[in-house]
């Protein structure tokens, strides 16, 4: 057949709009030109490439397929056949196309590239290497191939050689900013997470908008505390926090806290304040902590987990409310009254204040509601410091506030969405009323105290199948059929204040979620949030779990994170949510150690005996005993992040109810009910019990964990995480 193309001006010209990413008209026009010239394999190839643009596969095989009709060794047309096809989720029938693109042009290094990273993404490192080998003799400076070698070489378990790998690729291709980013992942992996946090910067210095990278950061952040200053990190966490739902802000707050404390301004106050020594003036104090932008966006985003800093804070705001009719107001002043209400608020006002404080927010509360009567705006000041000592939407005057930009922030946060979420509430599909006695107290206690409160966390960028998930967890399955959902039904057991249901409906492709929760707070909190994001496939609902049988639905994937653990009987809630288990559908369970919590039942023994009440005063009391105890088991408690939010103490040492189990326990009532278990969820730890224990079957062997948690009894502070299937 006789190939005849369009002249070359009108060729490039569909070309440059095919670079230009105008698909449709590089289609319509590509299309127009094909009945004037049938057999133009090139006009075939960019209908090909702007229907796959598009994300039409089925068409641009077609097209792809019409041009190997018109030219059989059009190596080519096999090799885009090949992308499509590793798009549409079919690797052998990919891998059939580049092995005939390469019997046709045996020198095609992009082929076996591209081949390589569908055997690596198949789970065969090995054979991607020696595609990756065989394209580097063909193409020695080729790039993009040690690249690809080095991530082969990453998820074989050879750190050491991705790296060099990555290294060749940056000799070749300086401005690198993907090899840089996975050189970061080989080096946080092979633990050298300083080096890592260098290749991020680096990456980031050419693609500023890297988002990958600024993702794994904030995983790196997670880890570490700093000993010594980082060049241009603090700008990178800013960002971090600036585009919200990378990570959760209170998960990198030490490490930026640990960051922060070199900064001259808080070093010498943070000294001047533990030695009792004299302190700037208000206003310059706070001029300079202004010139701290990342201190400012942290104490807006969540409680900041750190002593030192609270007790400045404190005084700060004593000192605020003591001058509030002193105190000028300049941006810098304002930005900070704003930012230290904002923290407040979030951490739920856990700071002492004193009995002079109290009798200052009164006569300060009464006239500001004296001024707004007479048709009165207060001064900015006034309004901020009041809200650092209790929410506005608690002030009877707060309707009369007029929103201004020095305050909106504020107002949105403390008046604006609690309104939200009070409407929201009488919108709540309700299943039936709650008639158990514990979990009425359960739900009293979180209907006061939504928990936790939180504005921003970390999302998954683009949404993946449920099979990934269980690859990368490394689950061992007893029924392989739950990697074939695609649009799997997911029930959140207790989904708090959303963060539970939120994750999943953003990270699993197609996921339909159905969130309950005892308290109409929290689901409220959690329905603002979800439609803040834009997510539409979250249902949510108030519900026991004991009464999920008239529910009458079944699901793959049940999540019960902290819940089981506080009812009045954790074996009936469990057997309810097994009911509900679809046949070899997976369960991800969360539950309280009893070794790991040893401190903390002593505390919680310390406040019975003591008939101390959970009010937010007897809490704040409490806590501050504990602040200023010498005891171990106090101490402990000082370095858990739940310390910092007044809600998150409460769940933490003033809870209703709490069981806790061991691994034996966990094992008979696995047994009990039926369910295989597949596997603990955290890296961290799992990664420690392989280097004790490295059978292929040993992190699936309940008693090597039993064994291993007695010689590590800190292992599970958290929770246990694990995930269980249901084959019978």
């Amino acid at each position: 057949m006789k190939i005849q193309d369009p002249p070359p001006e009108q060729l490039q010209a569909i070309v440059n709009l095919l670079n230009q990413k105008r698909l449709k008209q590089a289609l319509s026009e590509s299309s127009q030109l094909l009945e004037k010239f049938p057999n133009s394999i090139i006009l075939f190839n960019i209908v090909g490439a702007s229907n796959a643009g598009l994300m039409q596969y089925d068409e641009a095989l077609e097209s792809y397929k019409k041009a190997l009709e018109i030219k059989p060794d059009y190596a080519e047309a096999y090799f885009n056949m090949g992308v499509i096809l590793k798009d549409k989720g079919d690797p052998e029938a990919a891998i059939d196309c580049y092995k005939q693109a390469l019997m046709i042009k045996p020198n095609y290094a992009e082929a076996y590239n591209n081949m390589g990273n569908v055997l690596k993404d198949k789970g065969d490192p090995e054979a991607a290497i020696d595609c990756y080998k065989q394209a580097l003799m063909i193409k020695p400076n080729y790039a993009e191939a040690y690249n690809n070698m080095g991530s082969a070489l990453k998820d074989k378990g050879d750190p050491e050689a991705a790296i060099d790998s990555y290294k060749k690729a940056l000799k070749i291709k300086p401005n690198y900013a993907v090899a840089y980013h996975n050189m970061g992942i080989a080096q946080k992996d092979k633990g050298d997470l300083e080096a890592a946090i260098d290749s991020y910067k680096k990456a980031l210095k050419i693609r500023p908008d890297y988002s990958g990278v600024y993702k794994n950061i904030g995983s790196i952040l997670k880890r570490v505390v700093f000993t010594k200053p980082s060049s241009g990190l603090q700008e990178i966490i800013s960002s971090i926090i600036d585009q919200k739902n990378i990570v959760k802000p209170v998960n990198i707050s030490q490490a930026s806290i640990s960051l922060l404390k070199f900064e001259p301004t808080l070093k010498e106050l943070i000294k001047k304040h533990s030695t009792g020594e004299a302190k700037y003036s208000l206003e310059r104090l706070i001029s300079n902590l202004s010139e701290v932008p990342l201190l400012l966006k942290l104490m807006g985003a969540c409680p900041l987990p750190d002593l030192e800093l609270e007790a400045v804070f404190t005084d700060i705001r004593s000192a605020f409310l003591a001058s509030v009719y002193e105190i000028e107001n300049p941006p810098e002043v304002l930005r900070f009254q704003s930012a230290l209400a904002l923290q407040c608020f979030t951490n739920e006002y856990i700071y002492n204040q004193n009995d002079k404080e109290t009798s200052a927010i009164e006569v300060l509360e009464a006239e500001v509601g004296e001024a707004l009567l007479k048709g009165e705006q207060p001064r900015p000041q006034s309004i901020l410091c009041l809200a650092s000592y209790k929410s506005l939407n608690q002030y009877k005057w707060s309707d009369l506030l007029v929103l201004s930009s020095i305050i909106e922030e504020v107002v949105v946060r403390q008046i604006l969405e609690p309104k939200q979420e009070s409407f929201l509430k009488s919108n709540i599909l309700v299943l039936q009323e709650i008639t158990n006695k514990v979990s009425s107290k359960v739900r009293e206690q979180y209907e006061e105290s939504p928990y936790p409160r939180w504005v921003n966390m970390g999302l998954t960028l683009k949404p993946v199948a449920f099979s990934n998930e269980i690859k990368k967890l490394k689950l061992k399955l007893f029924d392989d059929a739950i990697n074939d959902i695609e649009a799997p039904n997911i029930l959140i057991a207790g989904c708090g204040t959303g963060q539970q249901s939120i994750a999943p409906a953003s990270k699993f492709k197609n996921a339909k979620v159905l969130a309950i929760d005892l308290s109409l707070s929290s689901l409220a909190y959690a329905k603002r949030k979800t439609e803040e994001l834009g997510l539409q496939n979250i249902d949510y609902m108030q519900a026991d779990i004991l009464d999920l049988g008239k529910l009458n639905r079944r699901f793959e994937i049940i999540k019960c994170s902290g819940v089981l653990h506080h009812m009045d009987d954790p074996m009936a809630g469990w057997r309810s949510l097994t009911d509900c288990l679809e046949l070899g559908g997976l369960m991800k369970i969360a539950l309280y150690s009893e070794l790991a919590r040893k401190y903390i039942v002593r505390i919680r023994e310390e406040i019975s005996q003591s008939c101390i009440g959970s009010s937010g005063v007897a809490m704040r009391s409490f806590r501050n005993h504990i602040i200023n105890s010498s005891e171990v088991h106090h101490k402990g408690m000082q370095s858990t992040k739940d310390f910092y939010s007044l809600s998150e103490l409460r769940d933490l040492l003033f809870h209703v109810q709490e069981h806790r189990f061991t691994i034996p326990q966990l094992k008979d009532c696995l047994s009990e009910l039926d369910l295989k278990f597949c596997g603990f969820e955290a890296d961290a730890i799992v990664r420690d019990f392989k280097l004790t224990n490295m059978g292929v079957d040993d992190p699936y062997n309940l008693d090597k964990w039993h064994s291993y948690e007695q010689a590590n009894p800190n292992t599970f502070i958290s929770m246990y995480q694990f995930w269980c299937q249901k084959i019978t």
